[in-house]
């Protein structure tokens, strides 16, 4: 099996929150990998996964990293393919790492999710793919759809809440 989407984290430290993205895709019968690579202590290593991810076939990075948070930045200056950034809660509340991602200069974009907001960096992964794949598009709607279930379901509970002054 042939990953498609890569997850890169600055540290293994980085994984309890990764783990929600590396969930959401298996749930997805998605194809990923999980590798920590940092940009300032294996600048080589980045750079050889940055310049041949696209001809692995892999075709969406998710690059998680806090601190300083180069990571999905240098990732993205060597690749083709979109980079979407994890800031990691580590230091100054993780406003370090966010600021680091959503800074970019011209060219070099990383699409960056909330801090710790991995399963909104899968999921903004699923819908990349979904564009040029069907099956995978109707999942993906039909996991949209549960999740909007979900909330309907929750003020059906909340409707039966019973208060002297509850107006509804």
């Amino acid at each position: 099996m042939t990953p498609v989407v890569s997850i890169i984290m600055g540290s293994t430290s980085d994984l309890p929150v990764m783990k929600k993205a590396a969930d959401l895709l298996n749930e997805f019968c998605i194809p990923f990998e999980i590798n920590a690579l940092s940009a300032h202590r294996t600048p080589k290593e980045v750079e050889e996964f940055a310049t041949n991810a696209k001809e692995r076939g892999i075709k969406v990075i998710i690059a998680a990293a806090g601190m300083a948070a180069h990571l999905a930045g240098v990732i993205a200056a060597m690749t083709p393919l979109p980079v979407i950034g994890v800031p990691i809660k580590s230091s100054i509340e993780g406003l370090d790492a966010l600021y680091a991602m959503v800074q970019m200069p011209p060219g070099i974009p990383v699409a960056t999710v909330a801090i710790n907001g991995s399963m909104n960096a899968a999921i903004l992964a699923v819908q990349i793919l979904s564009l040029g794949d069907e099956e995978l598009a109707n999942k993906f709607a039909s996991y949209k759809l549960a999740l909007a279930n979900k909330i309907v379901e929750a003020n059906k509970e909340l409707a039966e809440l019973k208060y002297d002054y509850k107006t509804n």
